[in-house]
């Protein structure tokens, strides 16, 4: 493209809330970043530097016990659901955590015992622990401790915990129960007062996901959510034969999140779930089932006690005695719940929350809640992620075809483009070309007839596998058939629909100070032209027109969804026609080349009736001087007056770099003829809405969020 010249969602107990860095970049390694890829910003780097230093120390302290995992495998072999994230209340940005993602930046290993699992379970450094058969715990009705930073997940249904379970104390956070069953440390008492053996225990921990778990049979507690526990989501869970079911609270604080759906459960007598003095209790799809002429007989559903704030959304209750109870200091809300063959109490009243404000999230029709989890919860055999906090997939997902890139000649190809090039044509199912750490000087195309393919990069950072050329717009080809043009010039080019990228590095790193004669200075890294792509955990970095997002034509649909990466520019750096959402991320902005501070972080094209960029939950920053950088201007392609560029930019941290009227004109257009608006974003560089800072309202921003964007495609990574 042509250049023409010219906040804090929560903070709780006094804890700072670091915002807008990406989940997978706060583990070891992976927040720091050269000049070679750009400066974050003083704060990131100074807090990338103790991670790596902490991580530092734990490496030696491992190296010198000299204990040897019973399996390891390298970052390369992580399975699918090593790598999710969470969604509801767990994937808020809060307490110094961003979201949670468990072990997924560390080794992954793979237990038999229980003396393997404890030991990984409770070390300072990040797991992957893989549950690869039953486990007996001895002696019965042990809690066995988890430390921070942990995925404990079950190979396929062949992970079983029996006879005991798992603690989170005081502090831990970011964990993820993923995939087991956690059974039968049932003494023989129904009421019993004596054995508290809990599957899962938590005491003040926060930022826990408990997700497609079978929590049966146990003395006390499925799952006991304790002291201020917050940031939680349980979601796609079976929960049975068990008196006391799922408790929260046993604290008079009311400061707790949490969001429980879709869990099935059935033949449990109380706490279904009770929760007690919660800030934000969000439940929806979920199915409550009491079967008549069985041995356990429901007392009550649904129960928000104390100060609790509730919603209740699309869950299904049959057959269940008192399904939806409250005390009359609570406040409960309920929508689309249907209720078959219950008696008693069915309560709602009182002013809750709008669960959107804190996350977005789709709900599946009531009517098809049962059958679906009937279907879909509990353990799989395998697992998909949705990573976007949508709804996990019922079924097994196919295992892909994975393809292996090393330049060292150990995998199947040395090069990444050689691997597209081996991807069958018109392929039916996914492809994953898995990329080793080093650095590839090459372009790469994805041809259109190519769908569903994944470019990984299999080192312990993104940094570690990157992707990079250096053409130029106005470079002259070397086959002397004219220049690159803009889109020409892209390192990586993908017009094949449903691709991936994660964990890599795709660079241009074009020269503009050694070229200042040369005419187009435009050096796209990554150009993407087809529809339902995926950027996941990786960094996209040049200068000007660094990240083109475009459609394969005009009046083709081309959405793309960017989560947890990084884009790195000064002009124009994110451009195109495309359908975008960039949630969760950092965009970082360079100086010139001249070393001076000014640019424009969007140029959209947007076709009009389409929507264009929107920017969530993520931060504008960047070592460069204050005031120096619009947030966009209306790129009308080739003079169409016909486009209707938008961005819209909301719920996002701006720094000082940002102009106090962060818009402008482009080759004549004026922005404002076009759609350009924030929505309660915060940092020095945010300001109160004006008439040259338009802000949308509550009720337009309520359709302008990521949901609403995408329409009926909900981004998965597999």
């Amino acid at each position: 493209m042509t250049e023409v010249r010219g906040r804090a969602r929560h903070r709780r107990r006094g804890k700072a809330l670091v915002i807008g860095v990406p989940a997978v970049l706060t583990a070891a390694g992976v927040l720091a970043y050269g000049t070679a890829f750009g400066v974050i910003g003083a704060d990131a780097r100074a807090g990338a530097a103790a991670v790596e230093a902490k991580a530092g120390a734990a490496k030696a302290g491992a190296a010198k016990a000299g204990a040897a995992p019973a399996s390891t495998a390298p970052a390369a072999e992580a399975p699918v659901w090593a790598r999710a994230v969470a969604d509801g209340f767990a994937s808020v940005d809060a307490l110094g955590q961003q979201g949670t993602y468990g072990g997924r930046d560390g080794r992954t290993v793979t237990v038999r015992t229980l003396a393997d699992l404890e030991k990984y379970a409770t070390a300072p450094e990040p797991y992957v622990i893989v549950v690869a058969g039953t486990i007996t715990v001895n002696p019965t009705g042990k809690e066995i401790k988890v430390a921070s930073d942990k995925t404990i997940v079950g190979s396929g249904t062949s992970g079983h915990i029996v006879g005991g379970g798992f603690f989170l104390g005081q502090g831990v956070h970011n964990v993820i129960i993923r995939n087991l069953t956690i059974r039968d440390a049932y003494q023989g008492i129904w009421n019993d007062k004596e054995h508290d053996f809990d599957a899962v225990q938590m005491d003040g921990a926060h930022h826990v996901w408990i997700d497609h778990n079978d929590l049966r049979h146990m003395a006390d507690g499925l799952i006991d959510s304790r002291k201020d526990t917050t940031y939680v989501t349980v979601s796609w869970n079976r929960l049975g034969t068990n008196n006391k079911t799922f408790g929260i609270g046993w604290t008079e604080n009311v400061t707790a999140d949490l969001t429980i759906h879709h869990n099935w459960f059935r033949e449990t007598e109380q706490r279904n779930p009770s929760t007690d003095n919660v800030a934000h209790a969000h439940l929806y799809n979920n199915l409550l089932q009491d079967d008549p002429g069985t041995n356990i007989t429901s007392s009550y559903g649904n129960y928000a006690r104390g100060k609790t704030r509730m919603v209740l959304e699309n869950s299904v209750f049959q057959g269940v005695n008192n399904p939806v109870v409250k005390d009359g200091t609570a406040a409960l809300v309920q929508r689309g719940n249907v209720f078959s063959g219950t008696t008693g109490r069915n309560e709602s009243g009182g002013t809750a929350f709008d669960p959107r404000t804190f996350y977005q999230y789709t709900l599946d029709p009531t009517a098809k809640v049962p059958a679906l989890l009937r279907s879909g919860a509990g353990p799989r055999p395998t697992i998909g992620t949705a990573s976007t906090g949508g709804t996990p997939s019922a079924a097994p997902a196919a295992a892909p075809t994975v393809l292996t890139v090393a330049k060292d000649g150990s995998g199947r190809f040395t090069s990444v483009q050689k691997a597209v090039d081996a991807v069958p044509a018109g392929n039916s199912s996914r492809v994953v070309i898995r990329v080793a750490p080093g650095v590839y000087r090459e372009t790469v195309k994805v041809p259109s007839n190519k769908p569903q393919v994944t470019i990984e990069g299999t080192g312990g950072s993104r940094k570690d596998t990157v992707l990079v050329e250096g053409h130029a717009s106005g470079m002259t080809r070397p086959d002397g058939s004219g220049t690159y043009g803009t889109s020409g010039s892209a390192t990586v080019a993908v017009e094949a629909d449903d691709f991936q990228a994660r964990n890599l590095t795709i660079s241009n790193d074009f020269d503009e100070a050694a070229n200042r004669d040369l005419n187009g200075h435009q050096a796209v890294a990554l150009r993407t032209a087809a529809d339902r792509i995926v950027l996941d955990g990786v960094i996209v970095t040049g200068d000007q027109d660094t990240l083109l997002l475009d459609t394969a034509a005009k009046e083709r649909p081309g959405r793309v969804y960017v989560t947890h990466s990084y884009v790195i520019g000064n002009v124009d750096f994110v451009f195109g026609r495309a359908t975008a959402v960039i949630d969760r991320s950092v965009l970082t902005l360079k100086k010139r080349w001249d070393g001076t501070s000014a640019g424009y972080v969007t140029a959209p094209s947007t076709p009009a009736g389409r929507k264009g960029f929107l920017i969530t939950r993520s931060t504008v920053n960047g070592d460069v001087a204050a005031g120096g950088f619009f947030l966009g201007r209306p790129w009308h392609a080739g003079g169409d007056a016909t486009l209707s560029p938008q961005t819209t930019v909301r719920d996002s941290v701006l720094s000082a770099a940002v102009k106090p009227t962060p818009w402008t004109d482009m080759s004549g257009f004026s922005w404002k003829a076009d759609r350009f608006a924030e929505y309660r974003n915060t940092g020095p560089g945010s300001g109160p809405a004006h008439p040259d800072r338009p802000h949308l309202t509550p009720t337009e921003a309520a359709t302008q969020d990521t949901l609403h964007w995408l329409g009926d495609w909900t981004p998965r990574t597999s």
